[in-house]
């Protein structure tokens, strides 16, 4: 994705470390940005610290002359590599740190290069690399303190003590915990935001679903009643004018409600997170409904009472039925229809018949609609049940939780 985006600005695509890699050579060019200021302050320090350590080692290792130098600054300077090729870096620092073991010089900072280089291979993946530059390090020390020290610098030179090895153990092991802690804490937040944007691109679909069915349902509905009265209005217009001008009236009062609406969903999406201007709408304005609906030609019997829910349940059961009762006028060719209202306990039960016979070749109910009404009742874990009735007519039956409380 984030290639993606840089290739839609036009730049070079971005390529981040793989902390999942464990292989032992780059496969890929890094793009990271070259670390100057830090190896120049590290190159500082340990010359610094090497000549310390020359002076209070004076007489025990070899002093510190031109070549111990130039290895110095060689293994501080292979550090500004680090982010862009870890492997060869942690190698090479080893290797230089070995041959400055090898020719007797002071022990100090030198080994901070190879501990820095560990550190970037670990976070960078490569941890079968960086433990394999530490072992041979680690070798190449027990060799020259052990074994090879008789042939080489300095004259006289004794076998080191058992607790100099230790201390070389503890360090070892204290870069090596270090570096694993920053790789694990560096995937984790690899992790946390891949979980980041995975929950706001599923934000993002279920907000676009619950704009697309509250359009399609307000929509559906009002241009049902207005597609209704537009064919009265036509029909009538010559011989019953007043007719004519109450269906004239009807699509205009649907219309209006029908852009506020809209108007209301629109603006959550040029504001999001504001306060709704209007309540949303529930089994409170189901008058309203059978109203509309009998000005399209459809009566409508409410049975039972209007139970009371929770918000997100009342504003499905509304879009519900009116969803319903839209698909009676378009879909029927009954203009009577019921719907029953009853609520059992934890859940509320839905139900709109009609006793038709279907006009439409899509009357079974296999359109938007339908799906709209099936996705609002499973996001809050209820049913949707809609088809013909075996005497005849149409039947949609819903079950929702009445004290669903709405996800946040």
């Amino acid at each position: 994705m984030d290639e993606q985006q840089e290739r839609r600005g036009g730049g070079r695509p971005r390529r981040w470390p793989r902390p999942w890699a464990d292989d032992w050579a780059d496969d890929e060019p890094r793009t990271a940005p070259w670390p100057w200021r830090s190896t120049l302050l590290l190159t500082v320090l340990v010359l610094a610290g090497s000549t310390v350590a020359a002076h209070a080692q004076q007489g025990e290792r070899a002093a510190l002359d031109p070549f111990a130098r130039v290895l110095l600054v060689v293994a501080c300077g292979l550090l500004l590599w680090r982010r862009r090729h870890p492997v060869a870096v942690v190698f090479s620092t080893a290797v230089t740190a070995a041959v400055y073991l090898g020719a007797g010089y002071p022990y100090g900072p030198v080994f901070l290069t190879v501990a820095v280089a560990c550190f970037a291979a670990v976070v960078a993946g490569h941890r079968r690399a960086a433990w394999t530059a530490l072992g041979i390090l680690c070798a190449v020390h027990l060799l020259v303190a052990h074994w090879l020290y008789r042939w080489l610098p300095p004259a006289g030179d004794a076998p080191a003590s058992f607790a100099q090895e230790i201390v070389v153990t503890g360090w070892v092991v204290a870069i090596v915990a270090v570096a694993e802690l920053a790789r694990a804490r560096r995937e984790q937040w690899a992790r946390d935001r891949a979980e980041r944007a995975q929950a706001a691109r599923r934000r993002a679909d279920e907000e676009r679903l619950r704009i697309a069915r509250e359009l399609h349902d307000v929509l559906a509905h009002s241009l049902a009643v207005i597609n209704v009265q537009a064919g009265v209005g036509l029909a009538l217009l010559d011989s019953d004018p007043d007719q004519a001008r109450t269906a004239l009236t009807t699509i205009k009062s649907a219309s209006k409600e029908a852009l506020g609406e809209v108007r209301q969903v629109l603006d959550t999406l040029r504001a999001p997170g504001a306060a709704p201007r209007a309540p949303a709408p529930g089994l409170d304005r189901l008058p309203e409904l059978v109203e509309q609906a009998a000005r399209a030609g459809l009566t409508v019997e409410v049975l039972g009472e209007r139970p009371r829910l929770s918000p997100g349940t009342d504003l499905a059961a509304f879009r519900i039925v009116q969803e319903a009762l839209t698909n009676v006028v378009r879909h029927s060719g009954s203009r009577h229809a019921r719907v029953h209202l009853e609520r059992a306990g934890t859940v509320v039960r839905l139900r709109v018949d009609d006793d038709g016979p279907a006009t439409g070749a899509d009357a079974g109910g296999s359109g938007n609609g339908l799906a709209g009404m099936r996705e609002r009742a499973a996001a809050l874990g209820g049913t949707i049940e809609a088809g013909p009735r075996p005497d005849g007519g149409f039947r949609v039956l819903a079950e929702l939780p009445a004290e669903k409380r709405e996800d946040r």
